[in-house]
């Protein structure tokens, strides 16, 4: 009522007739961690700070561009076999060792020059990503290390990501490019990061060497992955095999420069130019002339005296063209977690985040490196020790989809799917900042029921949208509120209000039994 009421006339007297609604959380807003070209907001740096990006553009005003991944070129001695890949190969060196390759000339990538994060957020972005922050923890002068990506003495890497809230998906790519050790133990502080110590985030990772074939022995990629990363904070992770082959990396955005060994790069291509002389394809002069032009690579450091002469040599030498299409093909091949960060965030913002991120279409992907068939995937899914790998199929007629949709904690009744673990996740966090507005609030029953009716209307609109399973509101949810029935005497003179809150949350259905019988003709 108004105070003053001096002067005849009529008084209006406004009062607050909504309670406390909560705000759903977002769900689909994913951190990445890894190393780029720069990390500068005009003179400010942007090194070990978490930055919110919404598109491709943005990262690259803030981070800059591709890396410059380097390549050594040599003509193989035919007479001489290429050695196997053995314990302890870089990834790159395993993969080279399995590559048949052409018997005319053979790539190497050098891993120093090797890098993932660009790459990663154009994967990201084109498979459905939106909103997401970006750690930059090095630039391409550094060398990838465990230390830089969870660099907790300096609050650099995981650690920066503590102090913020947002983010509900962490993909780290680069991890794949460290020793064996180093990414699971970068692997296993993820899961910490998100189980332990945020809680509100979930970790997508990617198997080591996961470009390679299982070998079912003591070396096998998945079950060194599955000891590597622990037993801890499972349910908070998933994790998808086999690497991608992309189309992400095209052979245009590729030159010569990329070689690292001209003369030998000159050597190659004047080798296809003897060997069309020797078959009459081309005459003498025409070769002379063509190694003319060859001869100019490694002479010249100006860009567009570089871009002129790639351009003739792609038109005058197949060789050249074939090099290119396979260092990028070699690029192309990506780890999983960016793809599938972009397909949790599409399915978020379109469905909700109660779908399973599974039976999808991945966006710039030719086909998974390894196939996997129903017989490979059984003991992905379902191992003895419950750490189920995702797989990433390729199917006749529907392309490559991702054929999965468990937590490393595959044995688990609660939490063995992920989106029942980021579902619950989504109702634990919306619920804990709408409750923040009741501290300090008096301890009694108007309280209570004000945060009960709070809670209930927003359960009850996750039941409508269908997050929660159940005919009726009452079968989807309960609420428990008030002394002696969460609370005691002592409860609340020591300043405690406990709430309990029971959910049904909706499972996917992960097998589907189809029973057939023959009847009877009828008459």
């Amino acid at each position: 009522m108004a105070s003053n009421l001096a002067t005849p006339g009529v008084y209006i007297e406004e009062k607050s007739s909504f309670g406390t609604s909560v705000v759903p959380v977002a769900t689909a807003i994913p951190a990445f961690v890894g190393y780029t070209e720069k990390a500068l907001r005009g003179t400010k740096s942007l090194t070990n700070v978490p930055t919110k990006i919404s598109n491709f553009g943005e990262f690259v005003e803030l981070f800059g561009g591709a890396p410059n991944t380097l390549f050594s070129i040599s003509q193989p001695n035919k007479s001489k076999p290429k050695p196997a890949a053995k314990e302890g190969d870089t990834p790159a060196a395993k993969a080279d060792a399995a590559k048949t390759g052409s018997s005319e000339y053979s790539l190497e990538m050098d891993m120093d020059t090797r890098y993932l994060m660009y790459d990663a957020i154009r994967l990201y972005f084109v498979n459905g990503g939106s909103d997401c922050y970006i750690v930059s923890v090095g630039s391409y002068s550094d060398k990838i290390s465990s230390k830089a990506l969870n660099d907790v003495a300096v609050g650099g890497g995981l650690a920066a990501l503590e102090k913020f809230t947002e983010p509900t998906i962490l993909v780290i790519p680069e991890a794949t490019l460290l020793t064996e050790a180093d990414c699971y133990s970068v692997q296993a502080a993820m899961l910490q990061h998100c189980g332990y110590k945020m809680k509100n985030r979930f970790a997508v990772l990617d198997v080591y060497n996961g470009n390679s074939e299982r070998t079912f022995d003591n070396n096998d990629i998945v079950d060194k992955f599955r000891e590597g990363v622990g037993s801890n904070f499972l349910s908070w992770g998933a994790a998808y095999y086999p690497s991608l082959n992309t189309t992400i990396v095209n052979s245009s955005e590729i030159d010569y420069t990329r070689i690292k060994n001209p003369k030998d790069l000159i050597d190659v291509l004047n080798a296809e130019v003897d060997e069309n002389l020797a078959s009459d394809n081309i005459s003498a002069a025409r070769a002379q002339g063509i190694k003319s032009e060859i001869a100019k690579i490694g002479t010249t450091t100006e860009p567009d005296l570089i871009k002129s002469l790639q351009s003739t040599l792609t038109v005058i030498s197949p060789k050249l063209n074939s090099i290119l299409a396979d260092m990028a093909d070699e690029l192309n091949v990506l780890p999983p977690s960016p793809a599938m960060a972009g397909a949790y965030c599409m399915v978020d913002n379109s469905i909700n985040v109660a779908k399973s991120p599974a039976n999808l279409s991945l966006g710039s992907v030719i086909s998974p490196s390894v196939n996997i068939n129903n017989e490979n995937q059984e003991e992905l899914n379902l191992p003895l020790n419950g750490k189920a790998i995702n797989a990433i199929r390729s199917f006749t007629g529907k392309g490559t989809l991702v054929w999965g949709a468990r937590t490393l904690e595959g044995n688990s009744k609660d939490y063995r799917y992920i989106s029942v673990r980021r579902t619950m996740t989504y109702l634990e966090q919306s619920i804990k900042f709408a409750a923040e507005a009741y501290v300090f609030s008096p301890n009694n029953a108007t309280t209570w029921s004000s945060l009960r009716a709070t809670v209930y209307n927003f359960l009850n609109n996750q039941w409508s949208s269908g997050i929660l399973v159940g005919s009726t509101p009452q079968d989807a949810f309960e609420i428990e509120i008030g002394l002696g029935s969460t609370m005691t005497s002592t409860d609340i003179l020591d300043g405690i209000l406990k709430m309990t809150v029971k959910v049904a949350i909706v499972r996917p259905a992960e097998f589907i039994v189809i029973t057939f019988e023959q009847q009877q003709q009828k008459s």
